[in-house]
C-alpha cells in the first residue's frame, strides 16, 4: 500500500479554515461559543503538537520508568479535568478519582497488551502510552458524565433519596438508582458508537491505521478490540469512582455533604 500523503502547513492552515463554519452559526443563532471554540482550538494545536515532539523520544528512548511515569502524568491531568469538569469540589475527590482512574486504564491495559497483543514488553510506548491515552480520553469523558449525574441527581432528588434513608435503606441502598442512572449515562455514548461503527462512520484508530499503510482486517481486529476495551474501561473507572468518593462524600448519617460542590 501507498504510504500516508503528508499534510504541509498551508494545507494545515487550510483546514483551519473550517472552524469558521461553526463561528458562523454561533454568530447567527447566538450560540456564545466562538470563544471557547477558538480557545478549545488553540489548546488542541498546542497539545498535540507537544505530543508529537514527546511521542518521538518516548518511541525512541523507550524506557519502562520513563513509559509508566508518562502514563501517571495523564492520568493526573484526567483527574483535573474530571473533577473540575464535574463542578465539584477538588481537594475532596482528588484522590479518588486519581485511584479510579488509575486502576481501571492499568487493569484493562495490562490485559489488553499482554492477553490480546501477547507483547514480550507490555510497557513498550508504541502499545502502552498510545493505547493507554486512547483509553483514559474515554475513561475521562465517561466519569465526567457519571459522577456529575451522580452527585447532581441525588441533590435534585434529596427529599427521594431521604424518604429511602428514612425507611432504614443504607446509604449504598438509597444510591444505588442513582449509580445504576450515572453508570446509563457514562456508557451510553460508548455503546451507541459501538452499535453504529463500521456502517455509519469509521472510528478513528481504525482510519489511522488504513492510512498508515495496515491491511482493512488488521485494522478492523484492532478496532474490535479497543472498542471492548474501551467500554470495559469506562465502566470500570466510573463505578470505582463513585464507589470511592461515597465514603467521603456522606456524613455519618448519610447526609450528601454540601461542601462537595465547588463554589
Amino acid at each position: 500500500m501507498e504510504p500516508t500523503t503528508d499534510i504541509s502547513l498551508f494545507s494545515l492552515a487550510m483546514a483551519y479554515l473550517l472552524i469558521f463554519f461553526p463561528i458562523i452559526l454561533s454568530y447567527i443563532f447566538n450560540l456564545k461559543i466562538t470563544r471557547d471554540t477558538l480557545i478549545s482550538t488553540f489548546r488542541m494545536s498546542i497539545q498535540l503538537f507537544i505530543m508529537s515532539l514527546i511521542l518521538v523520544y518516548l518511541f525512541q528512548f523507550d524506557y519502562t520508568w520513563l513509559n509508566i511515569g508518562w502514563l501517571f502524568f495523564m492520568i493526573s491531568f484526567a483527574v483535573f479535568r474530571v473533577i473540575g469538569s464535574s463542578g465539584l469540589n477538588f481537594k475532596r475527590f482528588v484522590w479518588p478519582v486519581f485511584f479510579a482512574l488509575g486502576i481501571s486504564n492499568f487493569i484493562v491495559l495490562f490485559y489488553f497488551d499482554f492477553i490480546i497483543l501477547r507483547l514480550d514488553d507490555i510497557f513498550t510506548a508504541r502499545y502502552f502510552v498510545v493505547l493507554g491515552g486512547m483509553l483514559l480520553g474515554n475513561a475521562l469523558t465517561g466519569d465526567i458524565i457519571g459522577i456529575s449525574n451522580f452527585y447532581k441527581d441525588i441533590e435534585r432528588n434529596k427529599q427521594r433519596y431521604f424518604f429511602a434513608l428514612g425507611n432504614g435503606a443504607t446509604v449504598y441502598e438509597a444510591t444505588l438508582p442513582y449509580l445504576r442512572n450515572a453508570l446509563i449515562s457514562a456508557l451510553r455514548p460508548t455503546i451507541a458508537s459501538m452499535a453504529t461503527v463500521g456502517i455509519v462512520y469509521l472510528p478513528g484508530m481504525m482510519t489511522g491505521q488504513i492510512l498508515g499503510g495496515a491491511s482493512p482486517q488488521t485494522a478492523i481486529k484492532y478496532q474490535i478490540a479497543i472498542y471492548v476495551a474501551i467500554l470495559t474501561s469506562v465502566s470500570l473507572s466510573v463505578t470505582l469512582t463513585i464507589l470511592f468518593t461515597m465514603k467521603s462524600s456522606f456524613d455519618e448519617y448519610g447526609i450528601l455533604r454540601q461542601d462537595i460542590f465547588k463554589k
